[in-house]
């Protein structure tokens, strides 16, 4: 296990009819509110009048920016900023999912941020080019969907419209004051929602399990929890949408997968989330879509170099002999089954599902190359990649 230095300092209220709090909440943190949502916010119509009237109720003014895509964008961040100095906002409150809640953290540091907005963005990764940060507004935090944790996480992730370049902000000003988590919110989530927030909570543990440091037996046993908590969660959420006590814990293991604990001596890559950053960015697909492709391919492509635990994975997940067996076929059994799991939700496995052919794959490698790649000429991952290595890893996926 690697040496580490953990904080989190985000207060979480958790619990059915929980959002009630908000204006009281928000009270305590600031007098004049953004309040950031989604472009398409009809579903959410009653809940963002409610918050309005609470709000208003303890003596906090609003001014709404519902304008925020399913990737989020640069200029949708521009505009909170905007809106913030114009109107001399003190607080920035995020009603929706990740994207909302990225968005609603990129905006209130940037709104006190002395630069170009895209500068406090990792936009490359073989030399230092951002400048985190310095300063934040306060942040309330009430997510709708189970699915980034980044309602206790110091992560923003956005795409630059103008460059088309998906990128993120990683900086301990960005972690939330009070996150808000009423799973009562997420009963009316359509099964797509659903099913894309559950495997991108997956995504979040699978990184750190695959490309993280061995010898983590705590960790690793944290990892495989979650990993069986959510898949057991979500197939019994379809065959009950309403149940409150399972969108209860579901929310919760999504909240825990990204949130730092699993990762304390772990020391994490992201490789799969750098590949599927161009699917977002290039086609505008939904970020855990672009995981759910993502995660069989790095798998197929990987297994080799990391054999023993994903040997493990298949006992522990899968509950799949192993006693006299070859490790490979072990661990190919396992990536098949983990696949159809993901393909029993209805989806996206293969790029073709989501109409991206193989002309495009030496684009995307480039794309990677430029953005994610090291100084050293590589995808940091387990196994690093180079060229060759995203090219074979989006061939796989088609």
């Amino acid at each position: 296990m690697d040496k580490f230095e953990y904080y989190n300092p985000v207060r979480v209220i958790c619990g059915l009819g929980e959002s009630a709090r908000v204006g009281k909440e928000a009270a305590k943190l600031g007098k004049r509110a953004l309040l950031v949502s989604y472009q398409e916010h009809s579903f959410f119509n009653t809940l963002l009048e409610n918050i309005q009237t609470q709000l208003r109720n303890e003596g906090v003014a609003v001014e709404t920016l519902y304008a925020i895509t399913a990737n989020p964008m640069l200029s949708q961040i521009r505009q909170g900023v905007d809106l913030c100095k114009k109107h001399k906002l003190d607080l920035v409150i995020a009603v929706g999912g990740g994207s909302v809640m990225d968005a609603s953290k990129a905006i209130a540091a940037g709104v006190l941020y002395p630069h170009d907005l895209w500068k406090m963005f990792n936009s490359r990764h073989d030399v230092a080019v951002a400048i985190p940060p310095e300063q934040s507004l306060p942040t309330l935090m009430i997510p709708t969907l189970p699915a980034t944790s980044s309602e206790m996480n110091c992560i923003a992730v956005a795409t630059n419209d103008e460059t088309a370049e998906k990128s993120y902000i990683y900086h301990e000003i960005l972690y939330p004051n009070v996150s808000i988590i009423d799973p009562r919110l997420t009963c009316g989530l359509p099964k797509f929602q659903t099913t894309c927030g559950a495997a991108d909570a997956i995504s979040h543990v699978m990184e750190s399990y695959f490309n993280g440091t061995d010898d983590t037996p705590l960790q690793d046993r944290l990892h495989e929890g979650i990993i069986l908590t959510i898949m057991e969660l979500v197939q019994k959420i379809l065959r009950d949408p309403g149940n409150e006590s399972l969108r209860m814990s579901i929310q919760w293991a999504a909240t825990v997968a990204w949130n730092g604990w699993m990762q304390c001596g772990v020391s994490p890559l992201t490789p799969m989330h750098h590949l599927g950053h161009i699917l977002s960015a290039q086609h505008n697909i939904t970020h855990g879509a672009t995981l759910t492709i993502m995660m069989p391919a790095w798998m197929k492509h990987g297994y080799r170099y990391h054999l023993d635990r994903y040997v493990q994975f298949a006992e522990r997940i899968f509950a799949i002999p192993t006693a006299g067996r070859d490790k490979e076929e072990v661990a190919r059994e396992a990536i098949d089954r983990f696949e159809a799991f993901l393909k029993s939700l209805e989806l996206p496995t293969r790029l073709s599902d989501v109409k991206i052919e193989a002309d495009e794959i030496d684009f995307m490698t480039e794309e990677v190359a430029r953005t994610a790649f090291t100084a050293d000429g590589v995808l940091a991952g387990r196994p690093a990649l180079d060229r060759s290595g995203v090219k074979a890893v989006y061939t796989l996926a088609i």
